[in-house]
């Protein structure tokens, strides 16, 4: 896992309760206003939201440092490119 400096930040989106498209629409427009390796940890319910994540991480250069299911959640640690 990637360490963090005093330049970056940990946003936490809480998406529980929301669908497909929600979690990965709300995800890009913070990944938009945050900073260049800023992290976001994403925590989302949606069973479908593992696929859809991984899917647009492969296309963009924001890297997927951990990714956990507990309890129905899923969390997404995610690093701005």
């Amino acid at each position: 896992m990637t360490l963090i400096d005093d330049n970056q930040s940990i946003v936490e989106i809480d998406l529980k309760g929301l669908n497909c498209p929600m979690p990965i629409l709300k995800t890009k427009q913070a990944l938009m206003k945050a900073k260049g390796g800023d992290i976001l940890r994403v925590l989302a319910t949606d069973p479908h939201s593992e696929i859809d994540f991984k899917a647009y991480l492969v296309r963009t250069n924001h890297q997927l440092l951990d990714f956990t299911i507990e309890d129905g959640v899923f969390t997404f640690l995610i690093q701005k490119a």
